[in-house]
């Protein structure tokens, strides 16, 4: 299995630190990455509109996406640090290649939203403080590919800590903003109260829960934490998830003070003096020295927006990175990667300012971040389901609470994106010209994600539940043998998959070779793990199979048999002929479930492969 960020991965050593604070500081980091993404200039976008609209009133829900935000990422992190697979690697070994490509095309939809945001902001930032034309702005963006293959190949913690200079950056700007517009601490307080003005104000909230957890930070943390080399151990693994947890935690806070500075900025100048519709960052750069009397507000403005861009373009990338080779296995050069999806958001920014102009920036970046919140549903609900997971997590699965929480969570959120979608749809068939195609193509679209969303919610459920109701207990086998009698096989291959078919199967082959043969039982896990990752992948199936295979030896060996088991991965087809042709074996015996129709003429197409690759003999017994 390859590993995640390869380049970087377990880079960072934790261990041999002299002191508690040297050995936290070694786990300090990447949250700080991960923060960057929670006040990129989409956020921007999302928090002037909400602070000049509706005035503080907005600012319980950056509060509430802050909580949620903690919690998913702290699940994200708990997910790399466990099973040291991202959330990517995770799904590919879970779904089915065509969930997964689907799966892949979405993530892929919300990086390109995400740098979308963070294209314009940078541009904006550049043209507030150079003056130099959008368009150019945002082709100059590009050139950030090289300061990020720069930075890769210096290390993580290089890359870390100039993210952080720029964090500190972003922060410090909106201190002095805060003293220059002196706001309203009692508003502030009451604007934690949850209140929904109007509809509008719905559209702005959903924009900013997107803006604030971000999906692909949630591929983006899983992997970042792995750069963290530390003991496998009990106590390690613990260990690391304690550090990682605070590290989260003052990160995600940090990022959250941002966004309520900006949302009170806006609140506290637009909204108070009646500007209700600053929602371009342009307009709002522009208004801050008349209305606070300070030349260095604009100017810390647009510091603060190159920071906040600049910092978000890289770990976009790197999310981008882990995306493609988690789900697709593909690995391209960073600068390449970069490249293409710098390319994805230019393309679209370039044509919309092009024909419409410089003013519907605005309308992009917050429509990016709707586009975002409308893609959470499919990475955080997989999430869940992995973390929930006993046997992937080894023992660190998440308790019932947090698991309620999680739920609930994902609820309010694919609750919120389905009551929009709902909306908008209504609205353009209400108001539309050509009603039919919107029935025709958006409708049956917006239907298909639904059913995908119901797909990834049930399917773990139903597949853990038909692994334990199609698994054979062992101790029910009736097995019949004879110690006395004349016997020519004396080792014996017998196929079993933990169905009533292996009673017959085990039984036909101590007929042939009695209490004196040795006995060698093989099964082949089959799922999509398995065969992708092969004897490293650790789903629940495999690990079920591997203790139904144990307890198959235990139970025969205590009757007195000489067992060996073989546990293969892939296509039986192909395995179990590898499997056979390594051995000294005289024979092979496998069940069948008495197949008919068209289960019969593809269990005879296996049955045929598999017979012409052996150099044995194949028995094969009807249940």
């Amino acid at each position: 299995m390859a590993k995640s960020l390869e380049e970087v991965n377990q880079s960072v050593s934790t261990q041999n630190k002299k002191s508690v604070f040297r050995k936290i500081l070694a786990f300090f980091g990447p949250a700080y990455l991960i923060s960057v993404g929670y006040m990129d200039p989409g956020n921007w976008a999302t928090d002037i509109a909400g602070g000049s609209q509706f005035g503080y009133a907005l600012l319980w829900v950056l509060l509430m996406s802050n909580i949620m935000a903690l919690l998913l990422q702290s699940l994200s992190a708990r997910l790399g640090i466990v099973t040291q697979r991202d959330l990517a690697q995770a799904s590919r070994e879970t779904y089915s290649p065509f969930i997964n490509y689907i799966l892949y095309f979405l993530a892929e939809i919300a990086i390109a939203a995400c740098d979308l945001a963070e294209v314009l902001g940078m541009a904006i930032g550049i043209n507030l403080l150079f003056d130099i034309p959008l368009i150019e702005g945002v082709l100059i963006t590009v050139l950030d590919t090289f300061l990020l293959l720069f930075l890769i190949n210096k290390g993580i913690r290089k890359m870390e800590a100039f993210i952080i200079v720029l964090v500190a950056i972003i922060g410090f700007s909106f201190i002095f903003e805060m003293i220059f517009a002196q706001p309203e601490l009692d508003k502030v307080l009451f604007g934690l109260i949850p209140s929904m003005p109007n509809e509008a104000a719905l559209y702005i909230a959903i924009g900013i829960i997107g803006a604030t957890v971000m999906p692909h930070n949630l591929y983006l943390h899983s992997s970042l934490v792995q750069t963290r080399k530390f003991e496998r151990t009990t106590a390690g693994i613990k260990q690391a998830l304690k550090y990682n947890f605070i590290d989260s935690t003052i990160a995600l806070n940090l990022a959250f003070l941002v966004n309520a500075a900006i949302l009170i900025l806006a609140a506290a100048t637009f909204y108070k003096n009646g500007m209700f519709e600053v929602a371009e960052i342009q307009d709002a750069h522009r208004f801050l020295e008349p209305l606070l009397g300070s030349k260095f507000a604009p100017i810390l403005f647009a510091v603060a927006l190159i920071a906040a861009g600049q910092s978000s373009t890289i770990t976009g990338t790197l999310a981008g990175q882990i995306v493609m080779e988690g789900y697709l296995n593909l690995r391209i050069q960073p600068w390449v990667r970069r490249i293409i999806t710098r390319l994805i958001a230019i393309v679209p920014a370039v044509i919309v300012i092009t024909i419409y102009g410089e003013s519907v920036t605005g309308k992009l970046l917050i429509l990016s971040q709707v586009i975002l919140s409308l893609q959470l549903g499919f990475a955080i609900i997989p999430l869940i389901h992995f973390v929930s997971d006993k046997s992937k997590m080894k023992g660190f699965h998440i308790g019932k609470v947090t698991q309620i929480a999680s739920w609930i969570i994902a609820t309010i959120i694919v609750s919120l994106n389905a009551k929009l979608v709902f909306d908008e749809i209504t609205g353009w068939l209400e108001t539309s010209e050509n009603p039919l195609l919107l029935w025709l193509t958006v409708v049956p679209l917006a239907i298909s994600f639904l059913i995908l969303l119901l797909y990834i919610v049930f399917k773990p459920f139903i597949a853990k539940a038909k692994i334990d109701i199609q698994n054979h207990s062992p101790h029910s086998l009736k097995l019949r043998f004879s110690k006395s009698g004349s016997y020519t096989k004396k080792n014996i291959a017998v196929s079993v998959d933990f169905s009533s078919a292996d009673e017959v199967a085990l039984n036909n082959a101590f007929e042939l070779g009695g209490i004196e043969a040795k006995y060698t039982l093989i099964h082949v896990v089959e799922t999509v793990g398995a065969m992708i990752y092969g004897e490293n992948t650790d789903d629940h199936e495999t690990l079920i199979d591997e203790k139904l295979l144990e307890e198959y030896k235990v139970m025969l060996t205590e009757k007195g048999f000489q067992v060996a088991t073989q546990l293969g991965f892939g296509k039986p087809n192909k395995v179990i002929p590898e499997i056979v042709n390594k051995g000294a074996f005289d024979i092979l015996v496998m069940g069948t479930h008495g197949h008919t129709g068209f289960k019969d003429l593809v269990f005879g197409t296996t049955v045929d492969k598999l017979r012409h690759k052996i150099s044995i003999p194949l028995l094969i017994v009807k249940n």
